[in-house]
């Protein structure tokens, strides 16, 4: 009886736990709609919702790496590269549909060079990915020429991807949530997530139990790179440009969006709800300082606070 109800105790207190980011985000929408009001608009709701989905998106990603007990920072230039070459693709006047397929395809390779190198490469995936951030922003600022990309002409379907709506509701948000529910039930609900899981959590025991941990590094690298496409063509599609300086510190709030939603930095433990809660706090917060009239310095001071709040907590969990 006693052990039942300590059992109980500890997955209350888990659960507790993994509640507490919502928890923080209604805090903060409270504080925020009091000190302004218009927040709670439904166009300004839409304007946080839609940014929020490109970081939201990459994060997801974010947080299958995290979970095997790795990083990448190299999604911002990833997003840049397949950003840069599908604007190329739509300017030269290829096919909406098969352009955004192409970049999707590229980005699913450059993450998956991440995976072969920290595995194969036996390079730690700070070190890795640290090298191809900068391999992958320098190749995008060769192929732009340091210049944007415009002219992409007046294409309906890939306009629609990142300014359009459907059934009311901004389509990237759509795109987000159908992603996160996707990756969601991948997590929780497939051999391959439990192996995500297994691999974070002890990865000698899951080689032990016949688990191929490189397959899964490079699998969920992958994972990332093909989802910071997917946020480069959203947002490629919504400003009708490339930039080659796009996706600029994506990485740390991706990262941030990882940690402040309950994820461990050590791997093998955490959820994708988390992060979804986590990239929806840095949105609020960014959104509610600009309306406040926090000036632009101080927003990167109070982020960079909030992040070094969430990692400590993260750590004081772990220990």
């Amino acid at each position: 009886m006693q052990q039942e109800e300590s059992n109980l105790s500890i997955k209350s207190k888990e659960m507790l736990s993994k509640l507490g980011p919502l928890f923080g985000l209604l805090l903060l929408i409270i504080i925020v709609s009091v000190l302004n009001p218009s927040f709670l608009s439904i166009a300004n709701i839409f304007n946080v919702l839609r940014q929020v989905s490109i970081s939201a998106i990459i994060a997801f990603g974010m947080t299958f790496v995290i979970l095997t007990g790795g990083i990448d920072l190299s999604v911002g230039s990833t997003l840049a590269l397949t950003g840069a070459i599908a604007a190329s693709l739509l300017a030269g006047g290829l096919d909406p549909f098969l352009t955004m397929g192409i970049a999707l395809i590229l980005g699913l390779i450059l993450g998956a060079i991440n995976g072969v190198v920290i595995t194969k490469g036996k390079v730690a995936p700070f070190i890795a990915t640290l090298a191809t951030m900068t391999i992958y922003r320098g190749l995008t600022l060769v192929f732009t020429e340091g210049r944007p990309i415009s002219g992409l002409g007046d294409h309906y379907s890939f306009q629609l991807f990142g300014k359009g709506y459907f059934l009311g509701f901004p389509v990237p948000v759509v795109t987000m949530v159908i992603a996160f529910f996707i990756l969601y039930f991948i997590l929780q609900k497939t051999t391959f997530g439990r192996r995500v899981y297994a691999v974070g959590g002890n990865e000698e025991a899951a080689k032990l139990s016949g688990i191929n941990t490189d397959r899964v590094k490079i699998a969920v690298y992958a994972i990332t790179g093909f989802l910071a496409a997917l946020s480069a063509l959203i947002l490629t599609s919504r400003l009708n440009s490339a930039q080659p300086t796009a996706g600029e510190s994506y990485e740390l709030d991706a990262i941030a969006a990882v940690v402040l939603g309950g994820t461990s930095l050590n791997g093998g433990k955490g959820w994708i709800f988390g992060t979804l809660i986590g990239a929806l706090i840095i949105g609020v917060l960014n959104n509610g300082m600009n309306l406040i009239g926090v000036s632009s310095f101080w927003q990167q001071v109070v982020k960079g606070i909030v992040i070094l709040l969430a990692v400590l907590m993260d750590r004081k969990k772990s220990a």
